[in-house]
């Protein structure tokens, strides 16, 4: 542990904000396994409900910093290439 009262309190907000990171991109994570999940089934109005949610959420994620825009770009691209590659 550290001494110095600066790295104390250096080591509780990066941990805040690590635990932070971690819950936003495990929420994307579950909006993404939802569409795929439908796209799975061939349930396309189920896939298409939950598209523009997943969209919302990695958008969310990146304004906040926790995906850089090229990554959020492309986990969009993927999820909304299968939506729309449905019969």
């Amino acid at each position: 542990m550290a001494n110095i009262k600066s790295a104390k309190k250096r080591i509780l907000t990066s941990q805040a904000r690590a635990d932070r990171n971690k819950a936003i991109k495990s929420k994307v994570k579950t909006y993404i396994k939802k569409v795929e999940a439908a796209v799975a089934e061939n349930d396309k109005a189920a896939a298409e409900a939950a598209l523009p949610l997943a969209i919302a959420e990695i958008s969310k994620a990146t304004s906040k910093g926790i995906f850089h825009k090229n990554t959020a770009s492309r986990k969009i691209s993927r999820i909304s290439k299968a939506v729309s590659s449905m019969n």
